[in-house]
C-alpha cells in the first residue's frame, strides 16, 4: 500500500492464536507469525489463547480487539480461530473489530476491502455486499463444523456408554487444581468459574470432588 507520496506503507497487524483445550499446543500456529512478516507486516501484537471459539468472553480476543487501531489488520490461521459463535454473536464480533477502524486478513476469506476502497458508486455497494456474504457464509461454517464435532462427540458417547465403555471425560488436573485453589481463598463460585475460563457447572462438579475427598475434619473450606 502506497501513501499519497508514493511512499510504501507498512501495515500493522494483530496475530490471533487459539486452540480450544489447554491439552492442545498452539505451535502449529506460530508460522503465521513468520508468514505476516514475510508478507510485509509489522506484527504489533501476537495473542495467544486456550479457550473455546464458541465463548465471546475470551479475555486475549476481547484484550486484541481493545488494542486495535485504525488501519490495523487481524490474522488468524482460519476464520474458526477466530469465532466458532453462533452467526448473529459472530457478526457482532466482527462489527467490534469493524468498529476499530480494522479488518480481517485470514485464509478462506475473500479480502475486498481494497477493491472496494478504490471503487465508486454502485460498484463499491456491490463488492461490500460481497465481502460481507462471504464473510457470513464463512461464520456460519464455522459454527456448523463446531456443532457437528459436537453432536459426533455426543452420539460416540452414546455408543461407547450403551457398550459398556464410556467412562466419561478425562479430568482437566489444570483446571481442577486452579478451581480448588481459587475457591479454598474463599472466592465465589461465579468469580471462581471467571478466572478459571470454565462453566461454574465445573466448579460446582470439581468443588463437590474435592469436597468428597477432603478430610471431615476440613471444616474451614467454602461450600458450594
Amino acid at each position: 500500500m502506497n501513501d499519497t507520496t508514493g511512499v510504501a506503507l507498512v501495515q500493522v497487524a494483530r496475530v490471533y492464536l487459539r486452540v480450544s483445550t489447554d491439552e492442545q499446543d498452539l505451535q502449529r500456529q506460530e508460522a503465521i507469525i513468520t508468514a505476516a512478516r514475510a508478507a510485509g507486516y509489522y506484527v504489533a501484537g501476537v495473542y495467544r489463547e486456550k479457550a473455546s471459539g464458541a465463548r465471546a468472553d475470551r479475555p486475549e480476543l476481547l484484550r486484541m480487539v481493545a488494542d486495535l487501531q485504525p488501519g490495523e489488520v487481524v490474522v488468524a490461521e482460519k476464520i474458526d480461530r477466530i469465532s466458532r459463535l453462533p452467526l448473529a454473536e459472530a457478526e457482532r464480533l466482527v462489527a467490534s473489530i469493524r468498529a476499530k477502524g480494522a479488518r480481517l486478513a485470514v485464509p478462506g476469506v475473500v479480502d475486498l476491502s481494497e477493491l472496494a476502497a478504490s471503487a465508486e458508486g454502485v460498484s463499491r455497494i456491490v463488492l461490500e455486499s460481497i465481502q460481507d456474504m462471504l464473510l457470513r457464509l464463512a461464520l456460519q461454517m464455522a459454527r456448523d463444523d463446531y456443532e457437528d464435532r459436537r453432536e459426533r462427540q455426543r452420539q460416540g458417547i452414546e455408543l461407547a456408554r450403551s457398550a459398556g465403555k464410556y467412562k466419561g471425560r478425562r479430568a482437566d488436573p489444570h483446571l481442577r487444581a486452579s478451581v480448588i485453589d481459587l475457591r479454598t481463598q474463599g472466592l465465589s463460585i461465579a468469580k471462581t468459574a471467571k478466572l478459571a475460563r470454565c462453566s461454574t457447572a465445573q466448579v460446582k462438579r470439581i468443588w463437590a470432588t474435592r469436597n468428597a475427598d477432603a478430610a471431615p475434619a476440613d471444616l474451614s473450606l467454602p461450600k458450594a
